[in-house]
Parts: C-alpha cells; structure tokens; sequence
C-alpha cells in the first residue's frame, strides 16, 4: 500500500514539473531553436534573444541547456553554442514568389496546395520566381499548419531576362521590371546601358547577384522603345515571356527549300480522297488551315465522314532544324494582335496548309455512320485531299441557316451528326464550358476601338464534334492495340479537387446556385446545369471562369488515363500539328503502329510531353497578359462613368471586380474604401467594416469607377461609385 502510494506521490510530482519554471524554459529554449532551425547560438545570445531577466532562469539556463542535449533534442558544438538537433526534411520544388515579404516553394509532384512551403525573403538565397530550388524544410514550425523553410541552393532558373522601365540617375541606372512576382529593381552599370534613354522599356538580362547584395546587376540586351507604344509593348510582353521575335535563318533556309510537288510513288501510297466533296471551315482571318472535312453519302445508305490532318510530320523530319525549333517552341502563341506561329510561314501558311484547289497531304480519320450519329466502322491512315471550298466561320452559319450556297446539305447534316455526338457525349458525362472570349477591335496603331463578345454558334460546334471524334477515336485505337502498354502522347484532364470543387461551391451559391459535389458521379451533371442556368447573365462570365479554375489542368503525358472535362476513357490531339508539337508527336507514334513497328522507350517521350505542357502555359500566360494590355488601354480610353461589376476576388489588400460591360478586372484598394475600416476575414474571404458592419465578399453586385490605369503593370485602379 505505503509503495503505490510512493509511485502516486512520485506521478504526481513529475505530473506537476510540467508547469514549473524548469520546464517552461525548457520548452521556451527548445522552441526557439526549433524555430531557428539552422542557427547555433551560444547560452548568453539565447538569454538575450528569449529576453531572460530572471536571475534564477539565467542560472538554471546551463543545466536545462545540459538536458536538452543529453536528451539528444539540441545538439551542442566546439565553441559551446547550441541548436536543434531535429531531422530536417530536404525536398526540391518550384518557387512561387508572391509578395516581397515571402514566397512559396511547390513541392515537385505535389497535387495539394497546403503541402506549399512558405519561405521569408530574406532565406530565399536569391531565388526568384519560377526557380527550381532546393529547400530544407524546417521541423516542427510553420503557422497555420503551412510548412516553413530556408532555399539551400537554386538548381534551375526559370530566366535569366527581364522587361522592364529604365530609370537613369547621374550616377547609375536601374530598370524596374515589369513582371509582378519580380520583387527586385535591376542595376545597371552606366556602361552595360546600350544607349538606352531614360523611361525606354529594354530587355535587361541578369550578370550577377552576389549573396548579400540587395539587388541583382544586369546587362540591357535589347531596346524596345517608348514605353506605352503598341508594338513595344506587345513586345515586351514576348520578352517577358521568352517567345521569339523570328526564326533562325537557318530554319528559314531549310523550310524554303522544301519542294512542293508531290511526287507519284508518294500519291501511290495513299488513300485518294481528291474527288470527294471537301472543305475547311476555320475563322475568317485564318491563314493557316489543319483540318478539313470530307462528305458523302455511301450506297448503303450510311455516310462517309473524314477528318482530314495537314500531314506535317511528311514535311518535318526528326533531327532536321524545323524539327528542333518546332520542339522548342512547342505552340504557336495568339497575342491580341498577332500570331507567333510554331513552324515558319512556309509551311503554317504554305505547305501544309489545306488551302482550297490545291493537292494536299493529310494524315485521316474516316468514319462509316449511320443517322443515328452512331460510328459503324473508321479507318485511320496517311491519304492525298483536293478542298473544294474554304469556309470562313459566319459563311457556313450563314448557309445552314439561309439552307442556300455551296455545300448547304452536307453542311445541314453535318450539324445535325455533331448535336447527336454533342448530346450522347454530354449523357456520359462530359462538362459544358462555354466560356465567353472577348476580341478587340484595333486601329493601324494597335489602339482598341471597341469590343466584341465572341459567339460560338452551331458551325463551331459541329468542326469541334468531329474533331473530338477524330482525336477520342485515334486514342482509344492505340490504346486498344496492346491494352494501354505501347507508347503514346494521351491528353488527360483528371478529377477535379474537392477542397477546390467545395471553395467555388460556396461561390456559385451565393448567386443562388447549387453544385452537388460530395458525390463524385453527380459533379459533371450539377455543373452542366449551372453552365445553362447562367447563360447571359452578369455572372457568367466568373463563374465560368471560377469553375474551370477549380478544374485539374489538362496535360500531355504518356499515361493513358481519363479526360474528365469531356467524359473519354482516352484522349489525345491528332487534329492540329501545324500549330501544336504534341499532334506531330501523335502521328509519329500513329504511324509506328499502323506500320506494325514496335513501341519506343517511354521516358524521352514522357520529357517531351511534360515540355509541351509548360510551353503551353506559357502561351496561355502570354495571352492573356496581352488581353489584359488591351484592357488596360481600353480602360484608360473609355469614357469616365460608373460601371457595374461583381467581386470576384477578395484579399487583405483589396477587393478584386470585373466590370460586366467590359469583362475587364481591376482592383479597389483597402486603403481607398473610405467609409469605414474594413478588417479581411480570411477564412471567409470577405471584407468585415469595424463601424457599419458592412461585408463586402464574392458575388457582391457593386458600382465602381476607374481611378487609374499602370500600362506596365497591366493594372486597374478602382473605386466603389458609392460607399453605402
């Protein structure tokens, strides 16, 4: 009894320990160091770093200094100073610098955002945006859940060339660069200016940046001009994103000596499809055509559909000059005013191009279907074509809808077949995003006008059925040739996130609509209703835009999983090569397997779709920079009134709106609300006023004005109209 009673007094004691002074300081010192992983410090930095008055503390210092290591939670070096000794986690990933205080480093492979660790500025070793680092990962610290670090060593920049402004003093210059996430002014020895004048925009490329040093030195490379002028700065916005201004002339030598006869022993070998009714259909300034579709009818009474591919991969050959360039640029890029094209004009335009009245290689996809829209049989091979007629966009609707012109029945059917396609497609499943796309109207100078509102009618939809048929069914065909194992470039579109999916949920509800997303098999189908409950109205366009960014990101890989946006098993793109690498890789493989030839090492294939798929962001990201230049000018241009517009963001320093009339968003700054003092409810992501109570969040219906514009920045400057 006396014994259990000895252990209870003995559990009670160390029970008690806890909160005494010893184990306070104990917890404090191990804290501390925790949270300076990384950093030694000897017992009088600690007393003063941990602010310790107490004489007693200061003398218990050293014994509870002495524990720690012996307990192996601190390590204790030569010169008597002491740090954690807790395992670190050493991982490489992207960096995400997202204000000047902090950025983020994304995990390699990671799929969910709160794995992202937050590093300080000043433990960022000089890493900017899109680097790839390496980072220790601190033990045991971070806010919030979110993990903290340190870069340890930058193994890749993302670029080395900046655009920007330059400022020139007596004594230096600087060019202040135009990119947001580029939180450091450039310097720029006098002699390294390159005769650029004060305020011009240049391109400046980095030299040097030593650890310690405030801001990176640079050289300027490049003068664009007058900052404000059209072609500087759609110029600019290509050096900010790495596109190039011309092909190397070598390129250009080896596309011009390319012959256009096509020789007999080449006709010979393919299907002749010359005397069948054919024609291209593509918007009414295109000068590069990749598909066309041939018609008619069979004696059986089915139909005869083919989808007919400028057979690029003839003309481009693996190893050759075209084939390196194409590959580096992956995409061609459509800025506002222009076309950055992937292969040289002499091809895009020229060769390749299924012009009308001419002779063409293709590479086809042939379908026997019945009224029903139902495919019987296809065939897929290289063939010869002959188009009867181009077709601008607006002359085909105009056809089918007057049921008068060239080609008026094949086209009336046509359309018919693609709504079959288009509604069985959406029965299993697939998501309806028709999202609005807005077009400027420029002068000669480049200076927006107006702005069209683009609308997709039935023409447009019938050239997408047929050329989703084209590139599902060239999937699903190599696929189905050795059960997925061959080597091919598949475009997958995974399941959306849930905890995203969720977040825009809560949006779309507070415009009074409701998304099932708890079940997964039901998402495609609540969201399809939402697409048609929102048709023409203010809402829209956000929504549309929110719901594709709760979306996964589609991409090129070599892995044959599902398209979940359109519904398919397997998915790929065969129907344009003129303008996108990975379709030249696609009929590549196609042609391997048709030819009964052995499928190659997965891996180079794999890096080149992983290529593709950055480059096809960056062509994403530059065309929308270049959209929101001419927002930007547009706004500056239009007359001053109050406009109406929707919150569509909400962050602790403003309140992001998009003007319905214009589709354009600019921001109204906290610190321009005057009314109150609004305080940012994070969790909730609204703003909270301290006196009226007032909430201004997502989805709120406002009245703004436009208080300035930033052509650099490629910013909106807004007030509320009224602060009520």
């Amino acid at each position: 009894m006396g014994r259990k009673s000895g252990r209870n007094r003995e559990k009670k004691k160390k029970d008690g320990d806890k909160g005494s002074p010893t184990s306070q300081l104990k917890r404090t010192v191990l804290n501390f160091l925790e949270d300076h992983f990384g950093e030694e410090f000897s017992d009088k930095n600690l007393i003063k770093k941990l602010q310790i008055k107490e004489s007693a503390a200061k003398s218990s210092l050293v014994d509870v200094l002495a524990d720690l290591v012996r307990s192996g939670k601190v390590s204790k070096n030569s010169r008597n100073e002491f740090s954690s000794a807790s395992d670190p986690e050493f991982l490489e990933g992207e960096v995400d610098y997202v204000n000047a205080r902090f950025a983020f480093v994304i995990p390699k492979n990671q799929v969910k955002s709160d794995n992202d660790i937050l590093v300080k500025e000043s433990d960022m070793k000089n890493a900017l945006d899109g680097d790839k680092v390496r980072v220790m990962v601190f033990p045991n610290r971070g806010r919030n859940g979110r993990r903290e670090g340190k870069v340890l060593e930058i193994v890749e920049r993302a670029r080395e060339e900046f655009v920007g402004r330059v400022e020139i003093s007596p004594r230096f210059a600087f060019v202040v660069p135009d990119f947001k996430k580029m939180h450091h002014d450039i310097f720029i020895k006098k002699p390294d200016l390159l005769d650029a004048q004060h305020n011009q925009k240049v391109v400046v490329k980095l030299s040097e940046w030593k650890e310690g040093d405030k801001n990176p030195t640079g050289k300027i490379v490049r003068i664009l001009g007058t900052a404000g002028d059209h072609e500087v700065e759609i110029h600019s916005i290509m050096a900010e994103f790495g596109l190039p201004f011309e092909y190397p002339e070598e390129v250009v030598q080896e596309a011009e000596s390319i012959s256009e006869t096509i020789r007999q022993e080449e006709l010979d070998n393919r299907r002749d499809f010359r005397n069948i009714p054919t024609f291209t259909i593509d918007p009414a300034d295109a000068k590069d055509f990749d598909d066309a579709i041939s018609y008619r009818k069979l004696e059986n009474g089915n139909f005869e559909i083919g989808v007919h591919i400028a057979d690029v991969t003839h003309y481009v050959k693996p190893g050759s000059m075209l084939e390196k360039e194409a590959y580096h640029r992956a995409t061609s890029v459509y800025l506002v005013d222009r076309t950055i094209p992937m292969l040289p004009e002499r091809l895009s335009n020229g060769l390749c191009s299924l012009r009308p009245n001419e002779d063409k290689l293709t590479f086809s996809c042939v379908f026997e279907m019945n009224e029903d829209a139902s495919v019987l049989n296809h065939w897929i091979g290289r063939t010869v074509i002959h188009s009867d007629r181009r077709f601008a966009y607006e002359e085909g609707q105009e056809n089918i809808d007057r049921q008068s012109g060239d080609f008026f029945e094949e086209l009336t059917h046509l359309n018919g077949l693609a709504k079959r396609l288009r509604e069985a497609r959406f029965k299993k499943g697939a998501i309806n995003f028709e999202t609005v796309e807005v077009k400027f109207q420029l002068d000669e100078k480049g200076t927006p006008l107006g702005l069209i509102i683009k609308e997709r009618k039935d023409i447009h939809k019938l050239i997408e059925e047929f050329m989703l048929l084209a590139n599902r069914t060239v999937a699903e065909f190599v696929f189905n040739k050795n059960k997925g194992k061959s080597t091919f470039v598949y475009r997958t579109h995974d399941y959306p996130d849930l905890d995203r999916l969720t977040t825009f949920a809560g949006f779309a509800r507070k415009f009074g609509h409701e998304i099932t997303v708890t079940d997964e098999t039901k998402v495609s189908n609540t969201l399809n209703k939402l697409m048609d409950d929102i048709q023409g109205k203010p809402e829209q366009n956000v929504l549309e835009q929110l719901a594709i960014r709760s979306m996964a990101k589609a991409i090129y890989t070599t892995e044959p999983k599902i398209h979940f946006g359109l519904a398919f098993k397997h998915y790929t793109h065969f129907t344009s090569p003129i303008r996108r690498y990975p379709d030249m890789m696609v009929h590549r493989l196609l042609q391997v397997y048709l030819d009964g030839g052995k499928s190659p090492e997965t891996l180079p294939w794999e890096e080149k779709c992983v290529h593709s798929s950055e480059r096809e962001k960056r062509a994403s990201d530059a065309e929308r920079a270049s959209i929101k230049y001419k927002q930007v000018e547009y706004m500056k241009l239009a007359e001053e009134k109050d406009y109406d517009g929707i919150v569509t963001g909400v962050t602790e320093w403003g309140v992001y709106v998009e003007i319905t009339e214009t589709k354009c968003e600019g921001m109204v700054r906290l610190q321009d609300i005057k009314d109150d003092y609004y305080d940012f409810d994070e969790r909730n992501l609204r703003l909270i006023g301290s006196k009226n109570k007032r909430i201004i969040t997502l989805g709120d219906k406002v009245s703004v004005r436009v208080t300035r514009t930033d052509i650099d920045r490629r910013t909106i400057d807004l007030e509320f109209a009224t602060n009520e």
